[in-house]
């Protein structure tokens, strides 16, 4: 690419993802078209480093990726449906007050932090008692939005040995998910896995740390289509 090229590439890449943010921050717009708008930039911006890296006539072929990309950007990944957007409501609604962390994550997902002292004993994988509710009606939302999938993970803290802790992780998610289909949640819909005590949240040299650290993840995803 020659140095005016370069700068023309440069101004297209730029410019599309300037555009991008600035339409995605928009307060008035829905939380759907918002990811829609992502998508589209991060798709226009691959789409500009292709077609500016392809010999004379770069600047051209940057714009031209940019819209091209910027169109299959939009096709692709997660997005923040309406349904999405009641899921969150309905699982913040059911568990205020719980310790349950429910949040849309930068890549549209859905995720529920549920931490220890509402879901597992200590060095266990039963769920406990007051942890039911919460799934219930998560498995209840699950149901009503059957074209999303489900991402489980457990977590540990760091007591004990990557021997013991490991399997426990994976068990816990296991567990939650067998408990959500056994609610009618299809089985199929899941994926599930433990990182044991690998991904703190917090610091392991406390009790509160360490109890922060015991938790199951949930995400809920719904693809473009």
């Amino acid at each position: 690419m020659n140095q005016s090229s370069n700068k023309r590439f440069n101004k297209s890449f730029i410019g599309a993802i300037a555009l991008t943010l600035s339409i995605a921050g928009c307060a008035d717009m829905s939380p759907t078209q918002r990811g829609t708008a992502t998508g589209a930039g991060i798709g226009a911006g691959i789409g500009a480093i292709l077609g500016g890296t392809t010999g004379d006539g770069g600047g051209k072929r940057a714009a031209g990726g940019a819209v091209l990309g910027g169109a299959a950007g939009a096709l692709i990944g997660n997005i923040w449906s309406n349904r999405m957007e009641n899921q969150k409501r309905a699982m913040e609604q059911a568990t205020q007050g719980t310790g349950v962390q429910v949040s849309q994550t930068a890549d549209n997902r859905l995720k529920l932090e549920i931490p220890s002292d509402i879901s597992f004993d200590t060095n266990r994988s039963d769920i406990k008692a007051n942890f039911r509710p919460i799934l219930d009606r998560f498995a209840a939302t699950l149901i009503e939005n059957p074209a999303t999938t489900v991402t489980i993970i457990g977590h540990t803290d760091n007591t004990g040995t990557d021997a013991v802790n490991n399997p426990l992780s994976v068990e816990r998610a296991m567990h939650t998910r067998d408990y959500l289909s056994s609610r009618g949640a299809g089985s199929g819909r899941f994926t599930v896995s433990g990182r044991g005590e690998r991904e703190p949240i917090a610091s392991n040299d406390s009790n509160a740390g360490r109890a922060r650290n015991r938790r199951v993840e949930i995400y809920v995803a719904e693809a473009q289509r």
